[in-house]
């Protein structure tokens, strides 16, 4: 199963997840300069990333949105970019974020759990209830696929309605019930299910208290640096349980920018990804 997989590989390196949210304004000149269509420039600075971090990082976020906003090209870029996760031994998250029902859930589930997007765990959204996210159950049977469902997330208008009191609980709560119950029949060797859920840094009293109600479930985590998220922050969850991979993307990416625009870049950003990783595991 993924998440086993991924459990050891956040114990055994470290819990950064590395995110590829690439904008074309993030290449350095070296790459913006090639005469190269933007799917071969996206993917060689993807490709330079990877090859310098696979082995201080748990896994790699790739948002899709990014890829998606530059149409047919940036598609080829996300494509080429989830195989060469693959094909380097690492960990795929395709953060794409689907909720949908019926013969539209099954083909989210069938672009992204099998084919040219293929992800070992995706996103989705799970305020629909089950029937958004059954679509999926085949492939984490099947394929030892995973998922992360929104529980609590970073935004600021999150409150409005995560924040509700229904029945005495808050929904988030309630979400949190859910994405419990949705993942019992998945509980891998590592003690934690395939279906596991996103939650913001930005609330880390809230994600200390959800990691101790819902003991099988596996965080990833936003809300790192760009967001105000701390490795102090994630010190007395992760003390007690390697339950979270943590998630920074701007802000390892574009390390480099100010610094060089040589091919030295990858260098930046492999620089930036062990002080993360040193900020987090100093605590520990």
């Amino acid at each position: 199963m993924i998440i086993d997989n991924l459990y050891n590989e956040a114990k055994g390196k470290s819990p950064v997840c590395l995110g590829l949210d690439t904008d074309e304004s993030y290449l350095p000149k070296c790459i913006s300069d090639l005469g190269e269509g933007v799917a071969d420039k996206i993917f060689k600075f993807n490709k330079d990333i990877v090859d310098h971090t696979k082995d201080i990082v748990s896994c790699y976020k790739v948002q899709i949105a990014y890829y998606e906003a530059l149409g047919l090209e940036g598609m080829k870029a996300y494509a080429k970019t989830m195989d060469y996760i693959r094909e380097s031994g690492s960990i795929s998250i395709g953060d794409i974020k689907r909720g949908d029902i019926a013969a539209t859930g099954e083909k989210y589930a069938t672009g992204h759990f099998q084919g040219d997007f293929e992800a070992d765990i995706i996103t989705v959204n799970g305020y629909m209830g089950e029937d958004a996210i059954s679509p999926f159950y085949p492939y984490l049977k099947e394929k030892g696929k995973g998922l992360f469902v929104l529980l609590r997330t970073s935004n600021k208008s999150a409150v409005d309605l995560q924040d509700v009191e229904a029945g005495g609980q808050k929904v988030y709560l309630h979400m949190g019930d859910l994405i419990k119950k949705w993942g019992e029949g998945f509980i891998g060797e590592s003690g934690f299910s395939s279906i596991g859920s996103v939650v913001g840094l930005t609330y880390p009293d809230e994600f200390y208290m959800l990691s101790k109600t819902y003991p099988n479930m596996f965080f990833l985590v936003p809300g790192y640096g760009a967001q105000g998220g701390t490795g102090k922050d994630l010190a007395r969850i992760l003390k007690e349980s390697a339950c979270a991979v943590v998630n920074s993307s701007r802000g390892l990416i574009t390390a480099h920018k100010n610094k060089t625009e040589d091919t030295d870049y990858a260098q930046h950003i492999r620089n930036a990804a062990l002080a993360m990783k040193g900020d987090i595991t100093r605590w520990l």
